[in-house]
């Protein structure tokens, strides 16, 4: 995915989401759950497992429930995962605009490299310098060509903070995951900040 491109795109739309975002809230429209001074935003996350795009959207009520999708790939990794996770809020006593949040949900994705398979099974006699079993060799790097699938099961923690009079939210989460590929599997401890335009 080009985030070149995905930027350039998000910033095009911004000034009609910021005319819609100000008409719903001269009409009194908007609003989400649990004081979060939104109904749904769109953004980008940066982590180290998972960056991208990232929506949140907060079910009708006032219960804080909202449910997030993310479109992201990884450092090094040839290719994506799509990640939903259902989200409880609760707004900070005396901290207008910000909100503490947790949940769950579940990822798939398709990955193609060696950075899912950097592992003792894969060499004759172990990992400094030795062999890779079945791998091309590139620049001194070890490729596997072959696309695998990937599943797994997410939790999340995080902070997030709407900024007053400006329809922009900031955020910070940890996110570790399971993840099952290619009869393998893993744990990995995932972090990001993110930044989503709403309305």
């Amino acid at each position: 995915m080009n985030y070149l491109r995905l930027t350039a795109l998000l910033l095009l739309l911004l000034p009609g989401l910021a005319a819609t975002a100000q008409s719903k809230k001269k009409s009194g429209g908007g609003g989400g759950g649990s004081g979060s001074g939104y109904s749904t935003g769109i953004g980008l996350r940066g982590g180290g497992y998972s960056s991208g795009l990232t929506i949140k959207h907060f079910l009708s009520g006032k219960n804080g429930v909202a449910i997030e999708g993310l479109l992201t790939t990884e450092y090094k990794a040839r290719g994506a995962r799509l990640t939903i996770l259902g989200e409880k809020h609760i707004g900070v006593p005396d901290a207008k605009g910000l909100q503490f949040y947790y949940g769950a949900g579940f990822h798939a994705g398709a990955y193609q490299g060696r950075y899912y398979f950097d592992d003792d099974r894969f060499y004759y006699k172990g990992r400094k310098g030795d062999v890779y079993f079945l791998k091309s060799n590139r620049n001194g790097y070890f490729y596997d060509e072959t696309t695998y699938i990937a599943f797994g099961a997410d939790l999340i923690l995080g902070l997030e903070y709407k900024l007053p009079d400006l329809p922009f939210v900031v955020g910070v989460d940890y996110k570790p995951f399971f993840e099952v590929y290619n009869g393998y599997n893993g744990f990995y401890n995932d972090a990001a900040v993110s930044l989503r335009y709403t309305f």
